[in-house]
């Protein structure tokens, strides 16, 4: 017989004296500047060392989503049925074993682009079961009156992270290498685990949540059926599919974009990404006190409409003043995006059942990074027929329509998001 726990310990005490949150938040926050580093790093390599193409770029980005179309929903249902915190473990130590292989292939010299993506894809799968596993734990550790508050404490840790992750990478670039610099991401999925196996409470799923022994695409169906039935859900996620494939696909080619087109060197893109992070830092600070003073609702069609008017400059960015246009095009985008996820999640927390959370995630972002494969595919047969430039500004176009689409959704006219669904 299971022994109880007591949920929400975060009522009777504030989050910064909540150990098992702050352990989450540290891990998160030096796992988030790791993989942030890698990300700039990973492509640095591509391009600089393994003289890929605008092709194989695209390929590498897509490979790092694809797990979501192809393991999303049965991954849902699986953790719906474990404890959260053991799969975010082995998920990190499996994604910190396929990351740490890159500098030891470099070493030896061994390494291919076909090696690339591998990584990417193994890395990418751990992703699929971690962030699933991530959202059913934090409502466990954190009372629902302060979701926003921890999504915002979590976001901006994560955007601060961003911030200096970039700069890291383009130094490190030039130091040591991309390939050396790699060894800085596996050993940030290490720290996130001690932190994940630190957390002093087990939170095993009561009775009521248990998931009772049924045929797994049972399962999967009750989360799909639960997210196309409900219209903000349903809205939220055509939106983001649509979104992320416009981010990723102009994304996939930035580093390219900047290094070839614009002219910049390896340290300038990790000082320019460096800068343009801080958007995500301001969007994780605003979004509470946006929310809270124009209401949850309203903050998103205002999140949104920011994120989606400004993206349009990026693909006007050259070289001299006219990088300019890339900073500010990719900072408003950046703290539109992040302030609507913390919105978002907040929202999704408080509103759906905890027993479907894991299914109802994966549901969602099988859409939401579901296109993104597609997208890094996309960019980089586009970059490769049409050029990156155009292939930056059609992408980003795409990334525009998503945004402005919350004109014409049930989000419109409302000044807060439900924190319960209807009776069905």
């Amino acid at each position: 017989m299971t022994s109880a726990v007591r949920d929400h310990p975060a009522t009777v005490r504030s989050l910064r004296r909540h150990r098992d949150f702050n352990l989450l938040w540290f891990g998160e926050t030096v796992s988030v500047l790791g993989t942030t580093t890698s990300s700039v790093l990973l492509p640095l390599l591509a391009v600089l060392t393994l003289e890929a193409s605008a092709w194989w770029v695209g390929l590498l980005s897509a490979a790092a989503w694809l797990p979501w179309l192809l393991i999303g929903l049965p991954a849902g249902a699986w953790v719906d049925r474990l404890p959260p915190l053991p799969v975010m473990v082995v998920s990190n130590v499996g994604s910190a074993v396929a990351v740490g292989s890159i500098p030891l292939l470099w070493w030896l010299d061994r390494l291919t682009l076909a090696q690339l993506l591998a990584v990417a894809f193994v890395a990418g799968t751990g992703t699929v079961f971690f962030r699933a596993a991530y959202q059913c734990l934090l409502p466990r550790l954190v009372a629902p009156e302060n979701l926003v508050a921890a999504n915002s404490r979590l976001q901006g840790s994560e955007s601060a992270a961003q911030i200096g992750g970039n700069g890291v990478a383009g130094l490190l670039a030039q130091w040591i290498g991309a390939a050396a610099g790699l060894v800085l991401d596996a050993a940030s999925f290490l720290v996130s685990s001690a932190c994940l196996l630190l957390i002093g409470r087990r939170t095993p799923i009561a009775p009521a949540e248990r998931v009772v022994k049924r045929r797994l695409r049972v399962e999967i169906a009750e989360g799909v059926r639960f997210v196309a039935r409900d219209p903000f859900l349903r809205y939220f996620t055509w939106m983001g599919g649509l979104s992320n494939l416009g981010l990723t696909g102009y994304g996939a080619l930035l580093v390219l974009f900047l290094v070839r087109d614009v002219g910049v060197s390896a340290v300038a893109i990790g000082g320019l990404l460096m800068l343009t992070s801080t958007g995500a830092l301001a969007g994780a600070l605003l979004a509470r006190p946006l929310a809270t003073r124009l209401g949850t609702a309203r903050a998103t069609v205002v999140v949104q409409l920011a994120a989606g008017s400004t993206v349009l400059l990026i693909p006007l960015a050259d070289d001299g003043w006219r990088v300019g246009l890339f900073v500010v095009g990719q900072f408003m985008v950046a703290l539109g995006v992040v302030a609507g996820n913390v919105i978002k999640a907040a929202f999704r927390q408080r509103y759906v059942p905890r027993g479907l959370m894991g299914r109802v995630v994966t549901s969602v972002q099988l859409v939401n990074f579901g296109t993104m494969p597609i997208a890094g595919v996309l960019a980089g047969w586009l970059g490769t027929t049409l050029g990156v430039r155009p292939t930056i500004a059609l992408m980003a176009a795409v990334h525009t329509v998503a945004c402005l689409a919350v004109l014409l959704s049930p989000v419109r006219g409302l000044r807060d998001l439900p924190t319960a669904p209807p009776a069905r």
